[in-house]
């Protein structure tokens, strides 16, 4: 019988093939084994063994497991490397240790990218490397695609993020990177923990997207015959629960914003949001240059971080700098005290999106983010934003135009966003009533008039301060990764050939 291949397989796989039907042949089931009971991982055995002197006594009957992934065949033994999640270890095969039918399977039926269980005792080679010379070996799968090219990875940035499995198999930077992902997230838990925050979970499908300005998803749910939004944002759940007689809560989860694919934003991404009652914008601009100091050290063991072909300083204390002070700091603009048609002509002069109908503050925002977001690559709280840039924020004591918002930059980037949030629901209706307005005259980002959480409001919400931290962006800052996509493990992609 002629065995018929895919069509998108090539030489090397069907090579690779034949090598498992030898194995089969052999009586070797390369996918019959359930569990492979280690003792060492290689990284531990490393540690054990390369303080010791040559001639010490070393750890016997050690069993490992890894992927197959260097090989040196020098005449009748062999030397290679077997790599697991915590680094590579050498191994070495020799017909009178191994077997001369297990030697015979290894250079006939293994490959790069074989993942084999492995039991024998550790020596130290003539120049000093710490070795296991093995005296089993036991195969757990077997590659039938051949992993990149050892001494280069993967180049291709497309099939990176497409083929995730293959960029972490080829780079163990890669894995770090992703591993110093994970422990961001796991000491800002700590850190919140720490402070008496207590971390919740709220809906996913949601009635109404709110809680940001941005476009939704629309599922559709069978059972109730009902389209339902994937959640933009966590926080109108979370305020509700201090309206419930929680005083500090956090959640650290998935949000979904149906808008552009770019360098720094993705459909979906990891928020940390926080509310906390009795405090203000100025306590969690406090709490948050703790947190992130503290991060740091935990992460990077360092507050100078590279980033770029740059550094960020995180010593504290980080620049605190109002909207329009940044205008004229960073854009090189007089702003205050200027009316609306002269700042129309400044904003133009520097290239500034202007429209007809623009407020004041909104107006103010662009030519924020068009002159000074980009420049503020150290730490930066800018704060004192005009109302127009949130419906849930409350308005400075001292001027109602303006609220207590603020927002972090780092490397150029909003990392976080924070403000006294709005607790009269008075006010609240009415900002409600106005993007309800600004929808109807077509801003497709407008949050939708919630009756349920204007209610909320109204049973009496204690004054309170909430933040939003992108975590996927302050991952970028702490792995110095200049994508986003380099650091969310599956990131949405286009389609092939799109």
């Amino acid at each position: 019988m002629v065995q018929v291949y895919p069509a998108s397989w090539n030489p090397a796989m069907v090579q690779r093939h034949a090598k498992l039907e030898a194995l089969r042949a052999r009586g070797i089931n390369p996918y019959g084994e359930t569990k492979y009971a280690r003792t060492h991982s290689t990284a531990s055995l490393l540690n054990l063994c390369a303080p010791l002197p040559s001639d010490a006594a070393m750890p016997q009957n050690v069993k490992i497991a890894g992927r197959l992934v260097l090989r040196r065949d020098m005449g009748k033994i062999v030397f290679a490397n077997i790599e697991d999640e915590s680094g590579r270890l050498q191994i070495f095969l020799k017909p009178n240790q191994v077997g001369a039918e297990a030697m015979e399977m290894v250079r006939d039926c293994l490959d790069l990218g074989d993942i084999l269980g492995l039991e024998g005792d550790m020596f130290k080679t003539k120049t000093g490397e710490v070795t296991l010379a093995v005296r089993q070996i036991t195969v757990l799968a077997k590659s039938l695609r051949p992993l990149p090219e050892k001494f280069h990875g993967l180049q291709d940035d497309d099939v990176k993020q497409r083929q995730r499995y293959l960029d972490l198999a080829a780079s163990a930077d890669v894995r770090e990177t992703f591993r110093r992902r994970s422990l961001v997230v796991q000491h800002m838990r700590l850190f919140l923990y720490g402070q008496g925050f207590m971390e919740v979970e709220t809906p996913i499908l949601q009635d109404l997207h709110g809680g940001a300005s941005a476009r939704p998803f629309i599922t559709h749910h069978n059972t109730l015959n009902r389209d339902l939004y994937l959640r933009i944002a966590t926080e109108l759940h979370l305020k509700r629960l201090l309206v419930g007689g929680y005083e500090a809560v956090f959640e650290i989860g998935r949000v979904f914003r149906n808008e552009g694919i770019d360098l720094r934003h993705n459909p979906e991404f990891t928020t940390m949001e926080l509310y906390w009652a009795y405090h203000n914008y100025e306590d969690v601009m406090e709490l948050t240059e703790q947190m992130l100091t503290h991060i740091a050290f935990q992460v990077a063991k360092s507050l100078q971080l590279n980033y770029q072909n740059g550094q960020i300083d995180l010593t504290p204390p980080w620049q605190r700098i109002t909207v329009e002070q940044a205008i004229e700091k960073y854009g090189d603009v007089a702003v205050f005290g200027v009316g609306l048609e002269m700042l129309k002509v400044a904003a133009e002069g520097k290239g500034v999106h202007v429209e007809d109908d623009m407020t004041r503050g909104s107006l103010l925002i662009n030519m924020f983010e068009a002159l000074a977001e980009k420049q503020l690559v150290q730490p930066t709280f800018v704060y004192r934003y005009p109302v127009e840039a949130t419906p849930l924020a409350k308005r400075c004591p001292d001027d109602p135009a303006y609220v207590d918002k603020t927002e972090l930059y780092i490397a150029g980037m909003e990392l976080a966003n924070a403000y006294s949030e709005l607790n009269d629901p008075v006010d609240q209706r009415a900002r409600f009533m106005e993007q309800v307005e600004a929808a109807k005259a077509g801003d497709e980002e407008a949050q939708p008039f919630d009756e349920d959480f204007l209610q909320a409001v109204e049973v009496g919400m204690p004054p309170q301060t909430g933040i939003g931290i992108g975590i996927d962006r302050l991952a970028m800052v702490m792995t110095n990764s200049p994508s986003i996509r380099d650091v969310v493990l599956f990131p949405t992609m286009k389609e092939k050939g799109v």
